[in-house]
């Protein structure tokens, strides 16, 4: 009699859930302030493990920023949940137009990699795009249906509007900017009485 093989897949043990979320923590962080040249040797010091240990979690230095990235993307995810449901829908969109600006201002030296990374064609520029129209989404419906915004805007709209601002990044200034233009940008979709954009 053949024995049944299970290929049931482990739960991380906890103290390696614990390590992943804080190299993920630390690498955000060094990246910040040292940029995406920052050595990973740098980030397992600052996460307080080993080398070895980054190695076991993220193989390559584009697997970690990959990582990184996937965890902001759900962090806004979930600040739109957070933000939606409220008596100002329109301030709810514009609070989280406004940490994503505050976000691409953190990334400095990791955005011409993560560039690489979110080309048209790859799995994590597909998994931005549905999470982060997702979020938009449920931040925008309230507010078109509550007629405070014009209805023919949708949510991909809003996206390629705020991640075109932010290729003002590299000019001098840039994020007051691009928070004045998305506040510019909101006003122009404001419904005015009578329902006239």
């Amino acid at each position: 009699m053949a024995r049944r093989m299970t290929t049931a897949t482990r739960k991380p043990r906890a103290d390696s859930a614990r390590n992943r979320e804080r190299l993920l923590l630390s690498a955000a962080e060094v990246f910040r302030t040292g940029g995406g040249a920052a050595s990973l040797e740098a980030v397992a010091r600052h996460a307080g493990v080993g080398i070895g240990t980054l190695y076991r979690h993220f193989p390559t230095r584009e697997a970690l920023f990959e990582a990184v990235y996937r965890r902001e993307v759900e962090q806004l995810a979930q600040l739109a949940e957070d933000l939606s449901g409220g008596d100002d829908p329109v301030g709810a969109l514009r609070r989280w137009l406004h940490a994503n600006i505050a976000l691409v201002a953190t990334k400095k030296g990791m955005l011409a990699a993560l560039a690489l990374a979110v080309d048209g064609s790859s799995d994590l520029y597909a998994y931005s795009r549905v999470r982060l129209t997702g979020a938009i989404a449920r931040l925008l419906e309230p507010a078109v249906k509550a007629g405070a915004l014009r209805g023919d805007v949708e949510a991909e709209d809003i996206l390629h509007t705020l991640v075109g601002m932010c290729l003002l990044r590299k000019e001098p200034g840039w994020e007051d900017t691009v928070i004045r233009l998305v506040d510019i940008f909101l006003d122009g979709l404001r419904l005015r009485p009578g329902g006239a954009a």
